[in-house]
């Protein structure tokens, strides 16, 4: 059987993904909650993690939040993660159901000394919850009405 999926750049794989490529995964798939400690924080909602079950670190995108891309000053928010996590043991909460984002990142809810960082974040407003991200943002209605598209 040949492999098609790529494990390098794509440790994770989806749930719809799990059924065919799970037996052939060169690494434990995760799909329950965990611990592990904190080796990088590159900016508000993504971590790399590092775990004694797996030989490689990985990254995780905060579950549900969304904070502002590092050119938009979202170094507060990176920052203040990063005072909180950075070198910590934290206990990662997978959402079974929504365990893999669009890129292929794990996904889940990250607890270090009994506090949510997800839920902190959007607490002391440097996240806002995922479903009314960018809401505020006014359509860019080129981009809508291109002619192009059509033909």
């Amino acid at each position: 059987m040949k492999v098609e999926h790529d494990f390098k750049n794509y440790p994770e794989l989806s749930n719809a993904d799990l059924e065919r490529w799970e037996l052939v995964s060169p690494h434990k798939q995760i799909k329950e909650d965990f611990k592990a400690v904190c080796v990088k924080v590159h900016d508000g909602d993504t971590i790399t993690l590092h775990t004694d079950f797996r030989d490689f670190d990985f990254p995780l995108r905060l579950l549900d939040i969304d904070t502002k891309e590092m050119n938009e000053g979202g170094a507060e928010a990176r920052d203040w993660l990063k005072a909180q996590i950075l070198g910590e043991e934290v206990f990662i909460k997978i959402n079974r159901h929504n365990r893999v984002e669009k890129y292929g990142r794990l996904s889940g809810y990250v607890i270090s000394r009994g506090m949510n960082m997800n839920e902190a974040l959007i607490r002391i407003g440097l996240a806002v919850p995922f479903k009314v991200r960018r809401e505020e943002q006014i359509p860019n209605v080129n981009k809508i009405l291109d002619v192009k598209q059509w033909f």
